[in-house]
């Protein structure tokens, strides 16, 4: 099963009926993640705007009370974390046990962006009957370089959306439809979505039933579908001469790969594509979010780098290697399920070895209040975080390079007053 969205390009300036979607749309922070839509179909729905991000559309009005609702679960508007007796790392979050693994499916363990642990879970989820489907995103078919959101049941669909996507994608906007269907569901989102999903499931005991279990990854931010274009620009070709386009994968880390309608492959390396271009093209809510390493998830995977002398990561291309983080009960009975059936092989992790693996969360983490105090003097809306360690991490920077974050932040909120 396949949920399409619609790409659709307006240049329009977006404004809405409401308040709160007034607010994300003037402050430009929007996730793109789709729950609006999703609870409220007859009201909202995503599509495509310049340059190159999903967004909500207002069809209607929402009620007074869909609003209030809205503000409850957006992750655009904040997000409250609660450690409740977990170990809880300021820049890593709360969690239970963090490990290294892989799939032990050398097919599997190949098509994954970091060893197929991700990938190997929800297979073992499918296998195990502990979910009868997975929402995940895999490639467009008609936009190579974007994305769908698809609904998998088994270990080719799996495969067949394996791999990072570093495009939009709004896995939410379909969420009525998933609920009503009666199925269970392993639910695979940006951190992003896996916010507005926990909040939403926690108000309604028909959304925890239809996603028992919530799967996430490390996101370093959602490139717009201009930075897919520059890819493809950079490798010679153009959107129209491409029958298929994969980010990542097939190798760790895997190349950016465009096969053309003539038969000829284009490539460049995961440090080009995305430390060259992507990351330029990031969406403004990446860059002040608090959460890039799935706070809210059950289980969490990103990539376990190697690194060097000097303690950086190294891109070279190597068999995959995924870290893995429970961070809740269910998470960590999931991997231990996987493990026992053979799924999974895991390997012991020194969480104190994560800053130099993961150089852009950590940087991230460190600069954010320096970036959000820089809004508001600005008089820009920010989200409203909670339970974050925002003061605790910007500790860990040097003061001159909270200041730097700072001063820069705010001069782009200046040229944009100016351009505007």
């Amino acid at each position: 099963m396949v949920l399409n969205m619609p790409l659709k390009n307006h240049g329009n300036p977006i404004v809405f009926s409401n308040r709160s979607l007034n607010r994300v749309a003037g402050g430009n922070l929007c996730a793109g993640c789709g729950a609006c839509a999703g609870v409220s179909p007859d009201k909202l729905t995503m599509e495509l705007s310049p340059p190159g991000f999903l967004r909500p559309k207002e069809i209607a009005p929402l009620s007074v009370a869909e609003e209030n609702r809205f503000s409850q679960f957006c992750p655009a508007l904040g997000q409250t974390v609660d450690a409740r007796g977990r170990s809880d790392h300021t820049l890593w979050g709360p969690y239970l046990e963090m490990r290294t693994g892989w799939s032990t499916d050398p097919e599997i363990r190949f098509a994954g962006a970091s060893g197929g642990a991700l990938s190997g879970l929800l297979l073992h989820l499918l296998e195990s009957g502990e979910v009868d489907a997975v929402v995940q995103i895999a490639a467009a078919t008609d936009t190579p370089i974007a994305n769908r959101t698809v609904i998998t049941t088994d270990r080719a669909g799996i495969l067949a959306a394996a791999g990072s996507r570093y495009a939009p994608s709004a896995p939410l906007d379909h969420l009525t439809k998933l609920v009503g269907s009666g199925r269970r569901h392993a639910f695979v989102g940006k951190p992003c979505d896996v916010v507005a999903l926990r909040a939403l499931a926690n108000e309604r005991s028909e959304i925890a039933a239809a996603f028992p279990v919530l799967i996430s990854f490390f996101c370093a931010g959602v490139p717009s579908e201009a930075g897919g274009r520059a890819v493809l620009t950079a490798l010679g070709t153009e959107l129209e001469e491409v029958e298929s386009f994969r980010y990542r994968g097939q190798g760790w880390p895997g190349k950016a790969t465009a096969m053309l309608k003539d038969g000829r492959e284009a490539s460049m390396s995961y440090h080009d594509s995305w430390g060259g271009i992507l990351s330029k093209h990031v969406q403004h809510r990446c860059k002040i979010c608090a959460d890039g390493t799935g706070k809210a998830a059950d289980i969490v995977c990103a990539d376990a780098w190697e690194s060097d002398a000097a303690g950086y990561p190294v891109f070279d291309e190597a068999e995959g290697i995924s870290l893995i983080v429970s961070r809740t009960e269910e998470g960590l009975r999931v991997l231990k399920s996987a493990v026992a059936a053979g799924q999974i092989e895991t390997d012991i992790f020194d969480v104190e070895h994560l800053a130099a693996i993961q150089p852009g969360q950590r940087e991230r983490r460190r600069a954010l209040l320096a970036r959000l105090l820089a809004l508001r003097l600005a008089g820009r809306p920010v989200p409203l975080y909670k339970g974050l360690h925002l003061w605790s991490a910007a500790c860990q920077n040097p003061f001159l390079r909270n200041l730097k974050n700072f001063l820069g932040m705010f001069r782009r909120v200046l040229r944009a007053r100016l351009r505007g």
